[in-house]
């Protein structure tokens, strides 16, 4: 019988080769390399340091094993322990001779403090980022050299410790003799180039790697290394291509403002890190570093003058770049476009005052996704270019570009890239895995990379700056030199030679959010952080609007210098680390100071502008001789209703309120307050209302009898007496019922087990579901002629939930104000909405837009979006008919084709485990409504849920012609309803007014500014307030396309 031999296919013949070619390579370095991990022995109790470090009492420590992972660990809690080995130096390595070869210690170990030893002194500091030094222990060894070395560390309060690496490198210090292992190096670059583009090659290599000498060892070193040298030459040729391409370097040190450490550490981390990268610059002349975070920049300049003297002289050089035209590195999914406008402004215009140019980079290589809006204001802020490596931490999938034209959804776009990973040393390895992948990826033979410890600072160090050195005399390496962040670019923009276009005239286009599918809670942790931005956001917008109102309508004096500290302490605070909620302890007792800063800076001015405003107001005619006036301030851009609830004395009746023009109004009163429906609030304007009042007891009001059934002209609410949850919500105007199922219901699931604590929601969640909560009461607040309200309360574990189903009068909206006193560990809490609809895609707020994401989710990455972010609402809506669901402080969503359902909270314990425990307040609302959320003007509701109406109360006055202002009265409006407005300030220069506003439906829009202020529409201009011709503007009407963020120059016409 006849057998045929089956032959190897082509890939398996490439497999053959390479694992013939890793194995010579990983003997090559076992020449000049030894890993010294199971020599530690170690000392289980902290010891004092002259003890530890005396090397006759290491006997007597217990011997260390490694794990699975080669690593020595130990438990987390900080906790500390000593290693300890003495290393001596052998005659050969393998049977490679080691005398006169400099010798280094690579170390990598997990550990927030470390401390290096060599003979007893202290060589090398450390922690959690800068962790894997290369310690010189000597520049020429001698046979028997001992080097005593002991480690101190201190293990993570959240994760065990390790000790995960340790290696001896034993080099050469001459160029004409070159150590197996940088041989190794050489041929493990040109095998991973050659397997990317031209595996046929591979045969080539094998071949020649099989001519090594290896018989000559121990006894002919000589004869060894000429070999060595022999297939380098006879490799030469296969190089040549990799010599054509070229990896350039940019210094960087990522420095978050706060995270496991304070914000004061973070100014001393910096200093160091600049410092450093000064010194280094002087022995390195052709190194460039790069550093983003103008706020930074501020606080040198203004602590540390002498360093930043010095930091400017190198920005003239060349050497240094300011990068990243935001005033902080911060969150982009939970803030609001207005506070995006303004890091923008403030980082640009600081840039160009003190470093003499603005940055064309949005530079965000940390921060936890970006919103669709994004692309847009970068744009207009003068930044064409967006940089992240975020999107690599997905957890899900890979995303599928390195270099891209990312579009907004109003059309602009800008240049968008994929970094190389941060906090990265000089690995020729890890360099060119990268640049092959780039190439492959983008076409472009010359890619970046940014070499330097992060995340807490540290930046270049000089064993990065020697090994690149080195690896620039390879001829099998890509020529290596060092440029800027804005050189780079050029060349991107430039055609390649022979070509007619540029790379990026030719980019795949990415026309959505750059979702990351990892740190979905970020949404909802450390609500606190959450609820004091949104105030904070909406109460700058209305002290600036009335303070400039006040400024053009009376001539007070505009605070400008209070505003912009104010804004400055808010974008601070939407740091990455700090608004997500994902610092320690003390970061939030500094940021909750600095939210109440800015807040009750931000209160003083909306007082005094709007008592300014009040004081010009004729209330000469009351509608009855003892009424008291009470001004009622709309800051939104169009005509609104409102439920205003006023302190009143006690003993004190209100017999009647009124309008402006002296008609009842409808209202009720308990002992403290009076409760008043104030319709027709004009735009950008205010109202009067009238108090009559007299001396007199309140009556309480009658008991309340069951069932609890909230209904007005719009809505029927039912509430199930054993649960709490909504059993009915029925729309009288559609005659529908909304829900299918019971609504509201409190869900709990467990959601524990996540590495990144407060970063990361259990992906499994949904299958760990706890008990409802237990109904422990269910009573009437009020129910009068204004509204309804119903309280509700609930027990889980050891946290209350307290809720008030609120309906008032003439509303198709149910309110639910909800108090939590939270006391859970490793639980997620949802409010859920079974709906009786079904739709297709979900709709979400987003900064100056929204955004569709589908329901029925078909790909990984759709599948992955299994959390979304979102501002003011989100929607699930048919065409026929919809549900939005309005919240004012959370920001974490999840739907299905008929459910919505809102994060409430959760319970973390690393870093800061007294996050979210106590007191929470907040309120979150249902509005059904007829077919889609643009016709149900959902924008608006989310607006008027988020900006209250403010009141003051004001003095009867005789007439004078200081008092100019009517009972009732609007500023401006916009002229038409898809258009918000962002903002109204005075400009930069203080010369004239900025007016902002952003299209919110996805329509075109027609700006009709209707004022009575004397300002006149001068044109158009960017975030940095320049002159443009984006738009078609003729005073006063302005076309704005389609999601479009427009701002225009005001000018004032003085009578």
């Amino acid at each position: 019988m006849s057998r045929c031999r089956v032959q190897p296919t082509s890939q398996e013949r490439l497999v053959s080769l390479s694992e013939r070619i890793s194995e010579a390579i990983a003997r090559l370095r076992a020449l000049s390399q030894i890993s010294v991990q199971s020599d530690w022995c170690y000392l289980e109790a902290d010891a004092p340091q002259a003890k530890a470090l005396d090397s006759q009492h290491w006997p007597t420590w217990i011997p260390g094993t490694v794990n699975a992972r080669d690593h020595h660990p130990w438990i987390k809690g900080n906790v500390p322990r000593w290693f300890a080995q003495t290393i001596i130096v052998p005659e050969h390595l393998n049977g490679y001779p080691l005398k006169g070869m400099c010798l280094r210690l690579g170390l990598l170990w997990w550990a927030v403090q470390a401390e290096v030893y060599v003979n007893g002194k202290l060589v090398q500091e450390g922690d959690l980022f800068d962790c894997a030094p290369r310690l010189l222990l000597s520049p020429s060894v001698r046979p028997g050299d001992r080097f005593e070395v002991a480690l101190h560390f201190i293990s993570p309060g959240h994760d065990d410790g390790a000790l995960m690496k340790s290696v001896c490198y034993y080099e050469s210090t001459t160029s004409d003799r070159l150590e197996p292992g940088f041989i190794a190096d050489e041929l493990a670059v040109l095998e991973g180039y050659l397997t990317a583009f031209e595996p046929g090659q591979l045969a080539v290599l094998d071949a020649a790697i099989a001519q090594i000498a290896w018989s000559a060892l121990p006894h002919d070193a000589a004869e060894f290394d000429q070999s060595l040298e022999n297939v380098r030459q006879t490799l030469l040729p296969l190089a040549q291509p990799i010599q054509q391409r070229q990896i350039q370097l940019l210094g960087h040190a990522h420095l978050d403002m706060a995270w496991l450490w304070s914000v004061e550490d973070t100014w001393e981390a910096a200093e160091r890190t600049f410092r450093s990268v000064l010194k280094l610059q002087k022995d390195f002349p052709d190194l460039t570093f790069c550093h983003s975070t103008p706020a930074l920049y501020e606080w040198v300049e203004q602590n540390l003058p002498d360093l930043f003297t010095e930091i400017q002289t190198q920005v003239q050089q060349g050497t240094w770049e300011p990068i990243g035209g935001l005033w902080i590195e911060p969150e982009l999914n939970l803030i609001n476009g207005e506070a995006i406008a303004r890091h923008i402004l403030y980082g640009q215009q600081y840039f160009q005052a003190k470093f003499g140019s603005i940055s064309r980079f949005a530079w965000l290589p940390d921060t936890f996704g970006f919103n669709w809006q994004l692309p847009q204001l970068l744009k207009q802020g003068g930044i064409d270019c967006f940089v992240t490596q975020k999107l690599r931490w997905n957890d899900t999938t890979k995303f599928p570009h390195e270099l891209f034209a990312w579009q907004a959804p109003d059309g602009t776009s800008v240049l968008a890239w994929m970094s190389a990973p941060i906090g990265e040393g000089v690995d020729p390895l890890k360099m060119t895995h990268y640049a092959w992948a780039w190439e492959q990826k983008t076409g472009l033979t010359t890619s970046l990379w940014l070499p330097g410890v992060g995340d807490h600072g540290g930046g270049p160090t000089r064993d990065m700056l020697e090994v690149a050195r080195r690896w620039q005399r390879s001829p099998f390496f890509p020529k290596m030199e060092f440029t800027t962040a804005e050189s780079y670019l050029h060349e991107l923009e430039e055609p390649a030679v022979g070509k007619k276009t540029a790379v990026i005239d030719n980019l795949p286009v990415w026309n959505s959010e750059l979702y990351l599918e990892f740190h979905r809670g970020c949404y909802t942790t450390h609500a606190d952080q959450k609820q004091f931005n949104r105030r904070l956001e909406k109460q700058l917008f209305a002290a600036e609007l009335w303070a400039s109102l006040a400024t053009i309508a009376t001539a007070a004096p505009y605070p400008k210098q209070a505003l912009e500290q104010a804004w400055k302490q808010t974008l601070f605070n939407q740091f990455h680390d700090i608004l997500p909620g994902t610092s320690i302890t003390p970061v939030f007792v500094e940021a909750n100071q600095t939210w109440q800063a800015a807040e009750a800076q931000t209160t003083a001015i909306l007082e005094q502008a709007l008592q300014a405003i009040a004081q010009q107001i004729d209330l000469s005619v009351p509608p009855h001789p003892d009424a008291q006036p009470i001004v009622v301030f709309n800051a939104l851009n169009w005509e609104r209703t409102a439920i205003v609830d006023l302190d009143v004395p006690p003993q004190i009746q209100v017999q009647q309120v009124y309008d402006a023009d002296g008609k009842p109004l409808l209202f009720s009163q308990t002992p403290t307050q009076v409760t008043v429906r104030v319709p027709q609030i004009p735009a950008v304007g205010y109202t009067i209302v009238w108090l009559l009042q007299q001396v007199g007891n309140v009556e309480a009001d009658a008991a309340i009898a069951q069932p609890f059934v909230l209904e007005n002209e719009f809505l029927i609410v039912e509430v199930d007496t054993t649960t709490g949850d909504l059993t009915r919500l029925f729309d009288k105007r559609y005659q529908r019922e909304v829900l299918n199922g019971l609504g509201n219901q409190i869900q709990a699931f467990t959601d524990g087990g996540q590495y990144w604590d407060a970063w990361n929601i259990d992906p499994a969640y949904a299958e760990k579901p706890l008990l409802p909560p237990e109904l422990k009461s269910i009573q009437w607040v009020e129910q009068n002629a204004v509204r309804s309200r119903l309280r509700v309360t609930r027990q889980l574990n050891q946290s209350t939930f307290t809720q008030d189903y609120v309906l008032e009068t003439q509303s198709p909206l149910l309110k639910i104000h909800t108090q939590i006193d939270w006391h859970e560990k490793h639980i997620l809490v949802k409010a859920a909405f079974p709906l009786s609809l079904e739709a297709d895609f979900a709709t979400y707020e987003i900064p100056c837009g929204a955004i569709q994401r589908t329901t029925k989710p078909q790909t990984e990455a759709e599948k992955a979006q299994w959390e979304v972010p979102a501002l003011h609402w989100a929607d699930l809506s048919n065409g026929a008919y919809g549900v939005s669901l309005l919240t004012d402080c959370k920001y974490g969503f999840d739907a299905t084709p008929n459910q919505l359902r809102l994060t409430l909270l959760r319970g973390i314990e690393w870093p800061d485990p007294e996050a979210d425990k106590g007191q929470h307040s907040f309120t979150y609302v249902i509005y059904p409504h007829d077919k889609t959320w643009q016709q149900a003007q959902t924008v608006l509701r989310g607006y008027e849920l988020n900006v209250p109406v403010q009141t003051i109360s004001a003095s009867v006055n005789n007439p004078s012609n200081s008092q100019c202002l009517p009972k009732q009265h609007s500023f401006f409006n916009l002229g038409a309803k898809n258009l918000i407005l962002m903002a109204l300030k005075q400009t930069e220069d203080a010369e004239a007014w900025i007016l902002r506003c952003y299209e919110c439906q996805g329509d075109r829009a027609e700006l009709n500014f209707n004022n009575r202020l004397n300002l006149n529409l001068e044109g158009s201009v960017d975030l940095l307030e320049r002159p443009t011709d984006s738009l078609d503007l003729t005073d006063p009407v302005a076309k704005i396309r389609p999601w479009q963020v427009a701002s225009f120059k005001l000018s004032l016409t003085k009578i």
